[in-house]
């Protein structure tokens, strides 16, 4: 009966390809948007600057040079703070594609596909389907280093 051998040899085959594909399928990347351009940066931000009064209060946030098209830092707490990314994960490549904190300073917003964020980067309305890109940040005394 050499058809069960051959059977048996073609389910293997199979089995095979199958997980080769779906570990193609499958991705390393912790990129959380891949429309957006990685960049690569360490930028330092003294929080006894003038410009960072915001971020002496809890959910205060500030604009800060670096990233992309600029950053967004959120103080949470005095020990936790949060990075994102200006550049809007939906329809990354607009040029008017940059959020922005909200006057109110409850949300971020992006003007220009009308997708709100909360305070910790994530989806809360309009067509963005991605939270916000996320950088990492550390606290040293009154030095907060923001990197990518």
């Amino acid at each position: 009966m050499t058809f069960l051998p051959n059977l048996r040899a073609v389910a293997v085959v199979a089995l095979f390809a199958s997980q080769l594909v779906l570990a193609a399928c499958g991705s390393n990347s912790t990129d959380n948007d891949p429309q957006i351009p990685l960049a690569s940066f360490n930028t330092p931000i003294n929080l006894t600057n003038q410009e960072y009064v915001a971020l002496r209060a809890d959910n205060g946030a500030a604009y800060v040079k670096g990233g992309v098209r600029g950053l967004i830092v959120v103080r949470q707490n005095a020990s936790t703070y949060y990075a994102f990314e200006r550049n809007c994960p939906y329809r990354a490549a607009d040029t008017c594609a940059r959020v922005s904190i909200d006057p109110s300073r409850l949300f971020l917003k992006d003007a220009c596909c009308q997708s709100q964020f909360d305070l910790q980067g994530r989806v809360q309305s309009g067509p963005a389907g991605r939270p916000l890109r996320q950088y990492s940040t550390s606290l040293s005394g009154t030095i907060l280093t923001i990197t990518n």
